[in-house]
């Protein structure tokens, strides 16, 4: 038993309400592998499933047990299945595939950042046989994931979230029910268009204080503990003054996020200005050769100028 989960039972009080669970997780990537881990720290029946052979091996040497070749068989008897994986068309392939071995009563929760409609696809699909469904994308990245304290943002039935909450409590600090199927999904539309215009500000604020010839660290100092403080500025300012990018989330998959989040915009005939802007950005950065640059990497878009002497 994890001391995450017995810190967790001796302030509630609801011991029972933390018994071990068969757990699935498909999908070990930067957020899922530590994800996975951690339900195994806790003390649950972890069973995992990737496409490529590497992050099951690796899984293997470190926990001697538990690693599928096939997703099918991973989810066999689980009470919960976890899928983390890249987009739509992913989740899609792995519910196809793992279909005819869900059995009525489990729990599928997807964690993956897709589109609403995804969510509400799946869901009809597992409902018809009897399986509960959450759309539960996260937020926090791969620091977040190895560190247990993600964001959870779920959408789905009331009493599904409420049973499975605890056991997603192993990688999450923050999980919240906002509502029907694909609320958790239409949440993180909303969690990537605030990052892109904080990112937006950040990138123009350093340009100008490059500009200006003030130094990083001091700006930060001044200012990171007024209004314009943000996760972005404690942790990626000075890094972006660095030129240094290699933090995780890729542009390519905020790409794909804030894609997602444009079309459900434009199916409500919103306009996002800000949002469309730093996806230009985006394009521009990767057509620079950094798809695979983190996303503070959207400085890179605005060119430096240094104080003129």
């Amino acid at each position: 038993m994890g001391d995450r989960r017995r810190r967790l039972q001796a302030e509630s009080g609801l011991f029972e309400r933390f018994a071990m669970a068969v757990c699935a997780f498909l999908g070990l990537g930067v957020m899922g592998y530590p994800m996975a881990g951690h339900l195994k720290a806790d003390g649950h029946d972890v069973r995992v499933w990737n496409r490529s052979d590497a992050a099951r091996d690796r899984w293997m040497d470190e926990h001697g047990s538990g690693a599928f070749a096939e997703a099918a068989d991973a989810v066999a008897g689980a009470d919960y299945v976890m899928i983390c994986v890249g987009a739509d068309t992913d989740v899609f392939d792995v519910v196809e595939t793992i279909l005819p071995n869900l059995k009525r009563g489990m729990t599928v929760i997807d964690h993956t950042t897709a589109s609403p409609n995804c969510a509400r696809t799946v869901a009809a699909q597992l409902e018809a046989i009897g399986v509960a469904f959450l759309d539960a994308p996260i937020s926090g990245g791969q620091s977040g994931a190895e560190a247990g304290t993600l964001s959870v943002m779920c959408g789905g039935a009331e009493r599904d979230f409420a049973a499975a909450e605890p056991v997603m409590r192993a990688y999450g600090k923050t999980i919240t029910h906002l509502g029907a199927v694909a609320a958790g999904q239409t949440a993180k539309c909303v969690n990537q268009i605030c990052i892109a215009g904080t990112l937006q500000g950040l990138s123009e604020g350093l340009r100008f204080a490059q500009a200006a010839g003030l130094d990083a660290e001091t700006l930060l100092k001044a200012i990171g503990g007024g209004a314009a403080q943000s996760w972005q500025m404690d942790n990626r300012l000075l890094s972006m003054a660095r030129d240094e990018f290699d933090f995780g989330f890729a542009i390519d998959w905020m790409r794909k996020d804030l894609a997602i989040a444009l079309s459900e915009a434009r199916s409500m005939e919103l306009d996002l200005p800000i949002t469309q802007q730093v996806d230009a950005a985006y394009a521009k950065v990767q057509a620079m050769g950094g798809s695979r640059q983190d996303t503070s990497a959207l400085i890179r878009s605005l060119p430096k100028v240094d104080k003129k002497t």
